[in-house]
Protein backbone atom coordinates (compact mmCIF):
# COMPACT_ATOMS: atom_id res chain seq x y z
CA UNK A 1 0.00 0.00 0.00
CA UNK A 2 1.24 3.50 -0.91
CA UNK A 3 -0.07 6.73 0.63
CA UNK A 4 0.46 10.13 -0.99
CA UNK A 5 -0.16 13.46 0.74
CA UNK A 6 -1.44 15.97 -1.83
CA UNK A 7 -0.46 19.61 -2.17
CA UNK A 8 -4.00 20.50 -1.02
CA UNK A 9 -3.18 19.10 2.42
CA UNK A 10 0.38 20.41 2.36
CA UNK A 11 -0.91 23.96 1.89
CA UNK A 12 -3.18 23.84 4.97
CA UNK A 13 -0.99 21.58 7.11
CA UNK A 14 2.66 21.43 6.01
CA UNK A 15 3.57 19.64 9.25
CA UNK A 16 1.19 16.71 8.63
CA UNK A 17 2.56 13.25 9.40
CA UNK A 18 0.61 10.02 9.08
CA UNK A 19 1.14 6.34 9.75
CA UNK A 20 -0.24 3.32 7.93
CA UNK A 21 -0.51 0.02 9.81
CA UNK A 22 -1.10 -3.06 7.65
CA UNK A 23 -1.77 -6.52 9.08
CA UNK A 24 -3.38 -9.88 8.52
CA UNK A 25 -6.07 -10.33 11.17
CA UNK A 26 -8.96 -12.45 12.38
CA UNK A 27 -12.00 -10.50 13.54
CA UNK A 28 -14.42 -11.55 16.27
CA UNK A 29 -17.84 -10.30 17.33
CA UNK A 30 -16.80 -9.25 20.85
CA UNK A 31 -13.76 -9.25 23.13
CA UNK A 32 -14.30 -8.86 26.87
CA UNK A 33 -10.67 -8.03 27.67
CA UNK A 34 -10.58 -5.29 25.03
CA UNK A 35 -13.69 -3.72 26.50
CA UNK A 36 -12.13 -3.77 29.94
CA UNK A 37 -9.30 -1.63 28.51
CA UNK A 38 -11.82 0.72 26.88
CA UNK A 39 -13.75 1.12 30.13
CA UNK A 40 -10.58 1.74 32.15
CA UNK A 41 -9.49 4.50 29.79
CA UNK A 42 -12.98 6.01 29.90
CA UNK A 43 -12.82 6.18 33.69
CA UNK A 44 -9.42 7.87 33.51
CA UNK A 45 -10.65 10.48 31.03
CA UNK A 46 -13.76 11.26 33.05
CA UNK A 47 -11.47 12.05 35.99
CA UNK A 48 -9.15 14.27 33.96
CA UNK A 49 -11.05 15.91 31.09
CA UNK A 50 -14.17 17.89 30.28
CA UNK A 51 -15.89 18.34 26.93
CA UNK A 52 -14.22 21.77 26.73
CA UNK A 53 -10.68 20.83 27.84
CA UNK A 54 -10.88 17.94 25.38
CA UNK A 55 -10.57 20.45 22.52
CA UNK A 56 -7.14 21.45 23.86
CA UNK A 57 -5.61 18.02 23.25
CA UNK A 58 -2.94 18.78 20.64
CA UNK A 59 -4.07 16.02 18.28
CA UNK A 60 -7.70 17.17 18.36
CA UNK A 61 -6.92 20.91 18.33
CA UNK A 62 -4.75 20.46 15.24
CA UNK A 63 -7.43 18.48 13.41
CA UNK A 64 -10.00 21.17 14.21
CA UNK A 65 -7.62 23.85 12.84
CA UNK A 66 -7.25 21.94 9.57
CA UNK A 67 -11.03 21.59 9.26
CA UNK A 68 -11.37 25.36 9.57
CA UNK A 69 -8.54 25.94 7.09
CA UNK A 70 -10.32 23.67 4.59
CA UNK A 71 -13.62 25.49 5.15
CA UNK A 72 -15.40 22.99 7.43
CA UNK A 73 -17.00 23.67 10.82
CA UNK A 74 -15.40 21.16 13.25
CA UNK A 75 -18.25 21.52 15.72
CA UNK A 76 -20.79 20.47 13.09
CA UNK A 77 -18.63 17.78 11.48
CA UNK A 78 -16.68 16.59 14.50
CA UNK A 79 -13.48 14.61 14.02
CA UNK A 80 -14.19 11.03 15.04
CA UNK A 81 -11.66 11.04 17.89
CA UNK A 82 -13.30 14.09 19.45
CA UNK A 83 -16.78 12.61 19.02
CA UNK A 84 -15.72 9.35 20.68
CA UNK A 85 -14.09 11.01 23.67
CA UNK A 86 -17.00 13.45 24.08
CA UNK A 87 -19.34 10.47 24.25
CA UNK A 88 -17.18 8.91 26.97
CA UNK A 89 -17.07 12.15 28.96
CA UNK A 90 -20.84 12.51 28.72
CA UNK A 91 -21.25 9.11 30.34
CA UNK A 92 -22.67 7.52 27.21
CA UNK A 93 -21.72 4.02 26.22
CA UNK A 94 -19.62 3.59 23.10
CA UNK A 95 -21.23 1.59 20.33
CA UNK A 96 -19.98 -1.99 20.37
CA UNK A 97 -19.43 -3.20 16.79
CA UNK A 98 -16.83 -5.95 16.53
CA UNK A 99 -13.30 -6.43 17.78
CA UNK A 100 -11.50 -4.61 14.95
CA UNK A 101 -13.80 -1.60 15.03
CA UNK A 102 -13.66 -1.45 18.83
CA UNK A 103 -9.87 -1.80 18.76
CA UNK A 104 -9.43 1.08 16.31
CA UNK A 105 -11.79 3.21 18.43
CA UNK A 106 -9.69 2.52 21.53
CA UNK A 107 -6.51 3.52 19.68
CA UNK A 108 -8.18 6.75 18.55
CA UNK A 109 -9.42 7.57 22.05
CA UNK A 110 -6.04 6.82 23.62
CA UNK A 111 -4.10 9.29 21.46
CA UNK A 112 -6.78 11.68 20.18
CA UNK A 113 -5.95 11.13 16.53
CA UNK A 114 -8.74 10.45 14.06
CA UNK A 115 -7.97 6.98 12.76
CA UNK A 116 -9.43 5.15 9.79
CA UNK A 117 -9.73 1.37 9.79
CA UNK A 118 -10.32 -0.36 6.46
CA UNK A 119 -10.75 -3.75 4.83
CA UNK A 120 -7.80 -3.39 2.46
CA UNK A 121 -9.13 -6.05 0.11
CA UNK A 122 -11.91 -3.62 -0.79
CA UNK A 123 -9.56 -0.88 -1.99
CA UNK A 124 -9.37 -0.25 -5.72
CA UNK A 125 -5.70 -0.03 -6.69
CA UNK A 126 -2.66 0.05 -4.42
CA UNK A 127 -2.44 3.80 -3.74
CA UNK A 128 -4.34 6.12 -1.42
CA UNK A 129 -4.12 9.89 -1.83
CA UNK A 130 -4.96 12.33 0.95
CA UNK A 131 -6.71 15.41 -0.42
CA UNK A 132 -9.70 17.65 0.31
CA UNK A 133 -13.35 16.88 -0.45
CA UNK A 134 -14.93 18.63 -3.42
CA UNK A 135 -18.32 20.28 -3.84
CA UNK A 136 -20.90 17.63 -4.68
CA UNK A 137 -18.48 14.72 -4.28
CA UNK A 138 -20.56 11.62 -3.42
CA UNK A 139 -19.64 9.96 -0.15
CA UNK A 140 -21.56 7.43 1.97
CA UNK A 141 -20.41 7.53 5.58
CA UNK A 142 -20.67 4.38 7.67
CA UNK A 143 -24.11 4.38 9.27
CA UNK A 144 -24.65 8.01 8.18
CA UNK A 145 -25.88 7.78 4.63
CA UNK A 146 -24.70 10.38 2.13
CA UNK A 147 -22.68 13.16 3.79
CA UNK A 148 -21.22 16.41 2.53
CA UNK A 149 -17.42 16.03 2.53
CA UNK A 150 -16.73 19.32 0.78
CA UNK A 151 -13.88 20.87 2.76
CA UNK A 152 -13.05 17.69 4.70
CA UNK A 153 -9.68 15.95 4.39
CA UNK A 154 -10.35 12.74 2.48
CA UNK A 155 -8.40 9.66 1.42
CA UNK A 156 -9.22 8.40 -2.08
CA UNK A 157 -8.40 5.18 -3.86
CA UNK A 158 -8.83 4.67 -7.61
CA UNK A 159 -12.63 4.58 -7.24
CA UNK A 160 -13.11 7.60 -4.93
CA UNK A 161 -13.26 8.55 -1.29
CA UNK A 162 -12.67 5.91 1.39
CA UNK A 163 -12.05 7.84 4.59
CA UNK A 164 -12.32 11.21 6.33
CA UNK A 165 -11.52 12.15 9.95
CA UNK A 166 -15.28 12.38 10.55
CA UNK A 167 -16.44 9.12 8.97
CA UNK A 168 -15.07 6.31 6.84
CA UNK A 169 -16.90 5.06 3.74
CA UNK A 170 -19.33 2.15 3.61
CA UNK A 171 -17.53 0.69 0.60
CA UNK A 172 -14.29 -0.13 2.40
CA UNK A 173 -15.50 -0.64 5.96
CA UNK A 174 -14.30 -3.48 8.18
CA UNK A 175 -16.64 -6.42 8.75
CA UNK A 176 -16.53 -9.65 10.69
CA UNK A 177 -14.97 -11.22 7.57
CA UNK A 178 -12.10 -8.73 7.27
CA UNK A 179 -8.72 -10.44 7.05
CA UNK A 180 -6.48 -7.75 5.54
CA UNK A 181 -6.53 -4.63 7.69
CA UNK A 182 -5.18 -1.16 6.95
CA UNK A 183 -5.29 1.53 9.63
CA UNK A 184 -4.44 5.18 8.88
CA UNK A 185 -3.42 7.59 11.65
CA UNK A 186 -3.80 11.31 10.90
CA UNK A 187 -1.23 13.45 12.71
CA UNK A 188 -2.25 16.98 11.85
CA UNK A 189 -0.19 18.16 14.84
CA UNK A 190 3.02 17.00 13.12
CA UNK A 191 4.15 14.99 16.15
CA UNK A 192 5.91 12.07 14.47
CA UNK A 193 7.01 10.48 17.75
CA UNK A 194 3.44 10.35 19.02
CA UNK A 195 2.09 9.11 15.70
CA UNK A 196 4.66 6.29 15.81
CA UNK A 197 3.64 5.42 19.35
CA UNK A 198 0.01 5.28 18.22
CA UNK A 199 0.95 2.93 15.37
CA UNK A 200 2.92 0.69 17.73
CA UNK A 201 0.02 0.72 20.19
CA UNK A 202 -2.27 -0.51 17.41
CA UNK A 203 0.21 -3.29 16.64
CA UNK A 204 0.16 -4.31 20.31
CA UNK A 205 -3.65 -4.34 20.34
CA UNK A 206 -3.71 -6.46 17.18
CA UNK A 207 -1.35 -8.96 18.79
CA UNK A 208 -3.53 -9.13 21.90
CA UNK A 209 -6.98 -9.12 20.34
CA UNK A 210 -6.74 -9.46 16.54
CA UNK A 211 -5.09 -12.90 16.27
CA UNK A 212 -2.28 -11.11 14.42
CA UNK A 213 1.48 -10.68 14.61
CA UNK A 214 0.85 -6.93 14.55
CA UNK A 215 1.82 -6.46 10.94
CA UNK A 216 4.00 -3.56 9.79
CA UNK A 217 3.66 0.19 9.62
CA UNK A 218 5.18 3.08 7.72
CA UNK A 219 5.24 6.84 8.18
CA UNK A 220 4.12 9.17 5.41
CA UNK A 221 4.17 12.92 4.91
CA UNK A 222 4.62 15.47 2.14
CA UNK A 223 7.18 14.37 -0.46
CA UNK A 224 7.42 10.92 1.14
CA UNK A 225 4.86 8.36 0.06
CA UNK A 226 6.33 5.11 1.33
CA UNK A 227 8.80 4.59 4.18
CA UNK A 228 8.68 1.15 5.74
CA UNK A 229 9.85 0.54 9.31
Amino acid sequence: MKVIVSQEIERVCPEFVGACVEAQVVNTAYCKELWQEIEALGNKYRAELTTESLKEMTSIAATRRVYKACGKDPSRYRPASEALIRRVLQGKELYQRDTLVDLVNLASIAFGYSIGGFDADKFVGDTLTLGVGREGEPYEGIGRGMINIHGLPVYRDAAGGVGTPTSDHERTKMTIDTRHLVVLINGYDGNEERVRKNAEYIQTLLQKYGQSDGGTYFIYRKEISEVFT
